[in-house]
């Protein structure tokens, strides 16, 4: 009997992107972190990526890829975020799928996922077919072959939705096993019923299609997924292992194969640790002598289905009820059961309602500049991979009925990008959770903002109004709030639509409080500044200029004149006006930059309000990233001169402090607060130094803890892990440079101090990396009476025991 052991990891975020300006803004539920992807990553991909091996006395013996041991998928909407930010991580990803082959006889781990996450039994095949092709064409564009299976978001399925999956060349997917009806050796007549979830999982299976054509189907095993997922199991490796070994048939006969599919983000962001669960788990079932671990192609390849399988159709692996909890209330939530879901059916509705309303217009316009409006929609995935003018180019030889000039293309790009967005709109996070306002749910409510915006401008269609008809009849659970799905609309997508003002006024604002390049990228726009005058006198400043911003999604421009004065604090004031021509502008200019040599403030903005009247713009015209970081600034001298308000009343109350402290009596709340504030502030302040005051640090946190100060750990420990980070990273640069790493080591010291956990993630990584390079050339020199490699490798060797890695075989290596 042979036993092969298969674990799939579904890696996935839902896409964050501010539509309007494609990238990820600053989301404040993530703190410490910028956001969900950054705060993900680095507690469940990063941590797989290079997972902890732990020996007997709980030291690092050795670091591994997991995902070269396991099934894996990721959306490619994190991988394209990834790629950009955190490219050490995507390329380790990458990396992976190419030792599996090797591992695997030739069959990688990586597997497709549909583009963006949509339940496709809810779609129709147009959008099945876009979503499929999209998917093979970031995986082939990503990891360089294509793949052989697709990961179905939810695992929910169709016979449609599999029978397009196999046109495209996929050969197999993994499904629940409570989505099986019926199952029949190939060579028996009889089906049997295997609904309740008693499909045999150790098996593949052979789905047969209207079409005539197949495609194979894996089972994951069910309760031991879902005590990876709910029931603690990742809590020791050696259960892990040992619940994966147990599931086997003990009277099976043939090829078993034990597999299990959970949410990737189980190893690590939902169950601490469990990159490491997962890769002990991993190291000790390849130490069994009768078991092998596989994926799921090389299974195929050398056992193909002897068995035939019918779904049930309008299935998945998290709603009961089939596919209703992305379109009806039907009891599934998240946990807040005196909530009510009857918000899903008129937001799908309102979606369907807009996505109906927009096809036409879209065939009819794309119509007069495509061959075929669908093909060249399916293509479009190749510029999205890749936006350079030279891949547009050729994506417009393609499809062009006939050579596109400038406006044509703008045109088709802003089809194709509406096209996109309608398909984003979809993504199923936005029906999964239990409230419309939720974070998932605006999201997508952005994305069909965008599809709104395009619409008026491509076709002056009234597309909103039955849009937001549709929304009405959608119930929020925080009616105080927002009573329906239109207020949430009105309240989270309107504000955050992007026009052409809004990026020419926050270029005006920012240049203000940053020096701009003469051509500066701003998110996905080019803004070449054509003219520009800076004046600045005490804390008044003045910036006048003529900028041209093109977008570098659709290559659509706009010429903008803009003046912005800053009159100190938060006072801003700000106006955009299309470019009047050379006359006027240098008339206005002239005027401004004249009054502003009087220093007549009153005149400026008399003069600011003639030539641009009512379109007045503030700080509050920032895009949220550089808003927060202005405001900092602006409060930084204000924040300065309160904590030095704050020193003086702890300084001044220290002597009945301390008599307080001495009968164990609580301080009043105003010290209590002048601590808090002076100890945290301090040591924000102390811990964004790339050459910090360790003893300083170490002063701060000893009197916090004296004076019983709450400190912002999460805060304070994201700074201090940064700060080692750093360190490491600077050691890496200049590795022979002891000095450095006497640095980091002192900071390692400190870390142990400190009433909070630091992540030495990045230092460990360091140390391998540099055992396997540096250490080497240091012990030879070392060998060779070389005194100063001998104290690096001394201080080397200690640092490697203060960050929890077993350093004998290194030590071995160094004869010592």
């Amino acid at each position: 009997m042979q036993q092969y052991i298969c674990i799939h990891g579904h890696f996935y975020q839902p896409p964050r992107e501010n539509p309007w300006l494609e990238l990820v803004e600053l989301q404040d539920s993530a703190y410490p972190n910028h956001d969900w992807n950054e705060r993900i990553t680095g507690e469940c991909y990063a941590p797989n990526a290079v997972a902890r091996i732990l020996g007997g006395d709980g030291r690092i013996v050795r670091l591994v890829n997991n995902y070269s041991r396991i099934s894996f998928n990721f959306g490619p909407t994190l991988l394209a975020w990834m790629q950009d930010k955190a490219p050490d991580v995507y390329r380790r990803i990458l990396d992976a799928d190419l030792e599996s082959r090797e591992r695997f006889s030739g069959h990688g781990s990586a597997i497709a996922q549909v583009y963006n996450h949509v339940i496709m039994p809810l779609a129709d095949r147009i959008d099945k077919v876009t979503q499929v092709v999209w998917g093979i064409c970031d995986f082939r564009h990503r990891f360089g072959r294509d793949p052989e299976g697709m990961w179905l978001a939810e695992t929910a399925t169709d016979l449609e939705t599999l029978d397009v999956l196999a046109e495209h060349g996929i050969r197999f997917t993994v499904l629940a096993q409570n989505q099986a009806a019926r199952a029949r050796p190939q060579d028996s007549a009889e089906w049997r019923d295997v609904t309740g979830s008693r499909i045999d999982p150790c098996r593949a299976y052979l789905q047969k299609l209207p079409s005539g054509r197949s495609i194979v189907l894996f089972f994951y095993d069910g309760p031991v997924s879902r005590a990876v997922a709910f029931e603690k199991l990742l809590a020791k490796g050696e259960a892990l292992a040992g619940r994966l070994l147990s599931a086997f048939h003990a009277n099976g006969e043939g090829a078993q194969l034990v597999h299990i599919a959970t949410d990737g983000e189980s190893y690590g962001h939902h169950h601490p640790h469990g990159d490491m669960a997962l890769a002990y788990a991993l190291d000790h079932i390849e130490n069994v002598g009768d078991v092998r671990l596989t994926n799921y192609g090389e299974f195929l390849e050398r056992h193909p289905p002897q068995w035939e399988v019918e779904i049930f159709e309008n299935s998945s692996w998290s709603c009961v009820h089939g596919v209703e909890r992305w379109r009806s209330n039907c009891g599934c939530n998240s946990g807040r059961k005196e909530w009510q879901q009857n918000w899903r059916d008129p937001l799908r509705s309102a979606l369907n309602g807009l996505r109906d309303a927009v096809r036409p217009h879209y065939v009819e316009h794309a119509g007069t500049l495509v061959r075929n409006p669908w093909t060249a929609r399916n293509d479009y995935i190749e510029v999205l991979l890749d936006r350079r003018p030279e891949i547009q180019e050729r994506f417009f030889e393609k499809h062009g009925r006939k050579t596109l000039v400038a406006e044509e293309q703008v045109k088709l790009l802003k089809l194709l990008e509406q096209q996109r967005h309608a398909l984003l709109m979809y993504t199923s996070c936005g029906w999964f959770f239990d409230e419309i306002s939720g974070i998932e749910t605006v999201q997508i409510l952005m994305y069909a903002g965008r599809v709104l915006q395009l619409g008026k401008e491509l076709f002056d269609a009234n597309l909103e109004e039955p849009f937001l008809q549709h929304l009405a009849k959608a119930p929020s659970n925080l009616p105080d709030a927002h009573a329906t799905g239109k207020e949430v609309f009105d309240q989270h997508v309107k504000p955050a639509e992007v026009g052409w003002k809004n990026m020419a006024a926050h270029y005006a604002v920012s240049s203000l409080f940053e020096p701009h390049e003469e051509s500066a990228r701003l998110f996905c726009y080019r803004v070449n500044r054509r003219d520009g005058q800076f004046h600045e006198s005490g804390k008044v400043r003045l910036a006048v200029g003529h900028a041209t911003v093109e977008s570098e999604i659709t290559r659509e421009t706009a010429d903008f004149a803009f003046a912005a004065l800053h009159l100190g604090d938060h006072n801003v004031n700000a106006g955009v006006i299309p470019y009047p021509g050379d006359e006027s502008y240098q008339t206005w200019t002239n005027e401004l930059s004249a009054a502003f040599g009087r220093v007549d403030t009153p005149q400026i903005l008399r003069l600011m309000d003639r030539y641009f009247g009512e379109s007045s713009h503030s700080v509050g015209s920032l895009f949220r990233d550089l808003q927060r970081q202005v405001l900092k600034q602006l409060l930084r001298a204000g924040l300065a001169d309160t904590a030095d308000m704050y020193h003086k009343v702890f300084e001044q109350n220290q002597p009945l402090m301390r008599f307080l402290r001495h009968l164990s009596a609580p301080l009043p709340l105003p010290m209590q607060a002048a601590a808090e504030v002076l100890f945290n502030t301090d040591l924000r302040w102390a811990l964004k130094d790339d050459d910090p005051d360790l003893e300083q640090i170490r002063s701060l946190v000893r009197d916090a803890r004296k004076w019983g100060v709450r400190l912002d750990t999460n805060g304070l420990s994201y700074r201090f892990t940064r700060m080692l980070d750093r360190a490491a990273i600077r050691w890496k640069e200049q590795p022979e440079q002891i000095e450095l790493l006497l640095i980091l080591s002192a900071g390692v010291d400190l870390s142990r101090e400190l009433p909070f956990e630091s992540n030495l993630w990045t230092p460990q990584n360091v140390f391998f990396d540099l055992a396997e390079t540096t250490f080497l050339a240091r012990a030879d020199a070392a060998r060779d009476g070389d005194e100063a490699a001998g104290r690096w490798l001394d201080a080397f060797l200690a640092l490697g025991e203060k960050l929890g890695v077993n350093v004998e075989p290194l030590k071995k290596k160094w004869q010592i």
